[in-house]
């Protein structure tokens, strides 16, 4: 009877130290699941969220590190719209009232506060120098109000210098409110189409957090009235514009002035990142992590048409990698102990800019020198073909051939990058502190930043198949007597992705100035999280953590306002830059050169 009990206890064991993909599917549909409502960064289900991972770390038997399994930290949420928003044109004694979210509404990157100002129409608020074109043109602005037309002249136009079939950049709402910033404008109203009755969604507008000015929609139609008085029609206007391409900007007689109160609440919450360890025989570690955010309810990084009020459960992303930490945590929990630790991490505030990572990267809770290697995992739950992006492999000396001499799970094929890209994941925020990082990614999809992302879609069976591939890699990496040192491997410019899709360092229109920004938003500037090796900027002097708060004499509140000032540069232009560097203010000369 002892032996069959004996028998019947080392199946236990030996079950519970292999990766399941039934634990592992259950794990994915309890953080996906509608009581989690999406998991957004600064809710309540967040939070709970955090527990359920807690207590699957308790469970494995992972130690708290510090003495809790959390790690928390300040986040400044979604921009909520108050109820005190108001909107009154004043002409001489006469007094026009809008509605609030009839007639006006703010967008969410609008500044709060109150203004009252002169008013200037300037058309589409477009400064273009490459097609020769400007709003602003001999248009006095400085603390005015503007009022603009949404999206480009000649919008219809095939053959237009604009492009015609697609917008450009100018067109942006972001771009809109950073050179009205940057005329001087105290605040802008930006007009619907004409004809259009639709105010943009509060929320669904994608932008900096705060754009430092005040800017509200509001229906073309109320303007329209409000204009007759002055003999002026915004659709004549509009067509004389699209006919020959020519400004029609004009300030109104400084008898009329508009009453601006713009109410957006944004709260600063506590967040927190999710950490077990589980202890080796040195001090040394392994980090493996994911993200177990999503957006919640719908915001202006869902892809959906209409999204508010809709659960975006963010299965694969990213509950698919929080559930393989956690099936990582339950397998290695079980085994021997080997030479080196392993700290299990479910990190915060991706999705609104590595927020979580970034903070432990820079309050790291166990010494970031004792990091050996760090393992993320987004989105692995939608293999497709056997198909898997991994990336990173160049930034440690033994990391290539690790990933090489570990056995390729069956069917599986294996896209290797030597970058681990900057931007992407968080494994960046690693990266920048100069330790080694493999990056898994499985690919994206139809469902991607939709309400669609749901459980039934996750292939646990593949998941499976990488999560051994990653075991393995990683017992490499606690059990090797040759640690890997941190190799510095670049992207090339021009090849990085990032999550505002626009950066110092990105590609398309423009310069190259060299800089890689960390998404974490500083109050006003951009913070470097890095600067590129023989870049102009880096020939500039300058460096990873310097805050740039002016650019070619501009103010830089945020990294939309440096993308439009830069973009809006030549190449062989040099550029006054003004940064932070602790508490000097250092003043240099940027030298800005071609895309490589």
């Amino acid at each position: 009877m002892f032996r069959i009990f004996i028998g019947l206890l080392a199946a236990c064991l030996a079950s519970a130290a292999d990766l399941d993909p039934v634990h592992y599917l259950e794990n994915v549909k309890v953080l996906a699941s509608p009581q989690f409502k999406g998991r957004g960064t600064g809710t309540p289900e967040l939070e709970k969220a955090a527990t359920f991972i807690a207590g699957q770390y308790k469970k494995a038997g992972l130690q708290p590190v510090a003495g809790s399994y959390f790690q928390s930290y300040p986040v400044t949420t979604m921009a909520k719209l108050g109820k005190r928003n108001k909107l009154t044109w004043h002409e001489g004694a006469l007094k026009k009232d809008a509605k609030f979210e009839g007639d006006f509404t703010p967008l969410n990157f609008s500044s709060a506060g109150s203004v009252t100002a002169p008013v200037v129409f300037a058309g589409y608020g477009i400064t273009a120098p490459e097609y020769n074109y400007d709003d602003y043109q001999g248009l006095d602005v400085k603390g005015k109000i503007v009022i603009l037309y949404r999206r480009e002249p000649q919008e219809f136009d095939e053959k237009s210098v604009f492009s015609g079939k697609s917008y450009t950049r100018h067109a942006q709402f972001d771009a809109k409110a950073t050179n009205a910033k940057q005329h001087g404008a105290k605040a802008v109203i930006m007009l619907t189409d004409l004809g259009s009755s639709e105010l943009e969604k509060f929320g669904k507008t994608a932008g900096p957090a705060n754009a430092g000015i005040p800017f509200v929609q509001m229906k073309a139609e109320a303007m329209e009235r409000w204009l007759e008085g002055q003999g002026k029609s915004l659709r004549m206007l509009h067509d004389d514009i699209d006919k020959d391409l020519k400004p029609r900007s004009f300030a109104l007689p400084e008898n009329i002035t508009i009453d601006m109160q713009v109410d957006v609440e944004r709260q600063v919450k506590p967040v927190r990142n999710v950490l077990g360890y589980l202890p080796g025989k040195t001090d040394e570690y392994v980090i493996v992590g994911a993200h177990y955010d999503h957006l919640g309810m719908g915001d202006q990084f869902s892809l959906d048409a209409n999204p508010k009020g809709k659960i975006h459960p963010g299965a694969d992303d990213n509950a698919s990698g929080s559930a393989g930490v956690m099936e990582l945590a339950r397998y290695f929990s079980s085994r021997p102990q080997e030479m080196r630790g392993m700290l299990f991490m479910a990190f915060s505030g991706e999705e609104l800019g590595l927020l979580g990572s970034a903070y432990y990267a820079e309050h790291s809770m166990l010494p970031n020198a004792k990091a050996v290697a760090m393992i993320n995992m987004d989105m692995i739950g939608r293999i497709r073909d056997g198909k898997v992006y991994v990336g990173g492999s160049g930034t440690g000396s033994t990391l290539k051939k690790i990933l090489d001499d570990t056995k390729k799970p069956e069917g599986m094929q294996f896209d290797m990058s030597e970058t681990a890209g900057y931007g992407s994941s968080d494994h960046t925020s690693f990266t920048i502190k100069q330790i080694p990082v493999l990056f898994f990614f499985s690919g994206l999809h139809g469902d991607y930043h939709r309400p669609t992302d749901t459980w039934d879609k996750i292939n646990a069976k593949e998941a499976i198949k990488l999560l051994t591939f990653v075991a393995d890699v990683t017992e490499k990496l606690r059990e090797g007597e040759e640690r890997p040192l941190y190799v510095r491997v670049m992207p090339p410019a021009g090849s990085q992705g990032s999550a505002s899709g626009s950066s110092g360092g990105s590609s398309g229109y423009g310069p190259y100035f060299g800089s890689i920004p960390d998404f974490a938003e500083p109050p006003k500037g951009v913070r470097f999280a890095d600067v590129r090796d023989g870049s102009p900027a880096a020939k500039a002097g300058l460096k990873a953590g310097d805050i740039m708060i002016s650019f070619d004499g501009k103010d830089i509140q945020n990294l939309y306002d440096f993308t439009y000032a830069l973009k809006s540069k030549k190449v062989g232009d040099e550029v006054a830059v003004r940064v932070l560097r602790g508490a000097e203010t250092l003043d240099v000369k940027v030298l800005l050169t071609a895309r490589k």
